[in-house]
């Protein structure tokens, strides 16, 4: 499992998903929900990147995050049946892993790793949408625009990135002639060495180094998160362990 919430799960508990999950391409630009829309799958990407947007009434749209394989889509739908507050969309192809909402909440029913994978998860993501909206509030674009092309470089692993301009306008809420302008400003400083057709090729370092500390303070607590609950899913195993032993 490439998916690190599916990976971390002990073996008994992702035997209770391994029977409905559906291996599945994402497809470069899929819709894979859309805002207002019942939740029907949750969705595990095990590589590629799928944004989260917001839909304005206006036409206008922006980012609030973006999921690869440390995380997943739908998962909310264990709160109940609700509609989607986002549109997720595939910016970067790859592969996932999806199980209908109603199995996967019957297994977290059931489970309590899989609820701590859950709450894992939810921890993450209110990381992003916190910091994001900070960032989105008080930097600029250009800077904005470094975080979320290092954001996307995390979830591909690679630095040419499958996203055109007009994906980026969309995902960052502005003109694409600004898009235009700010790629002209990051190519003059190094930090994209070309922007061919829908490719974008990057300087890691360079572009760390034209963005806002947001990107790295993101990875440093996300990572904090998971360690976190890696020593607590090993904490909760100890009594059961302990029992055996006292056997």
């Amino acid at each position: 499992m490439s998916n690190r919430l599916l990976a971390a799960l002990p073996a008994p508990d992702l035997h209770l998903l391994e029977p409905e999950l559906e291996m599945i391409a994402l497809d470069q630009d899929a819709v894979i929900s859309r805002a207002g829309d019942d939740i029907e799958y949750v969705v595990f990407p095990h590589s590629g990147a799928i944004a989260l947007m917001i839909d304005m009434a206006d036409g206008h749209t922006v980012a609030t995050a973006a999921v690869g394989r440390e995380g997943a889509v739908g998962m909310l739908s264990v709160l109940g049946p609700s509609p989607s507050t986002t549109t997720a969309i595939v910016r970067a192809a790859g592969t996932a892993s999806r199980i209908p909402a109603s199995r996967f909440f019957s297994a977290f029913s059931r489970s309590p790793a899989i609820r701590r994978m859950v709450q894992t998860h939810v921890r993450a993501m209110l990381v992003q949408f916190q910091l994001g909206l900070a960032c989105n509030a008080l930097h600029p674009v250009e800077a904005r625009m470094a975080r979320w092309l290092l954001r996307l470089r995390d979830c591909v692993d690679h630095d040419a990135l499958p996203i055109t301009q007009h994906a980026l306008s969309q995902m960052l809420g502005v003109r694409r002639t600004t898009v235009t302008l700010v790629m002209r400003n990051l190519r003059t400083r190094g930090a994209i060495r070309s922007d061919r057709r829908g490719l974008i090729e990057i300087d890691r370092a360079r572009l760390a180094a034209a963005a806002c500390e947001c990107h790295n303070a993101m990875c440093l607590e996300v990572e904090e998160i998971f360690a976190t609950n890696s020593t607590e899913s090993r904490m909760a195993a100890l009594p059961e362990i302990k029992s055996r032993d006292a056997m």
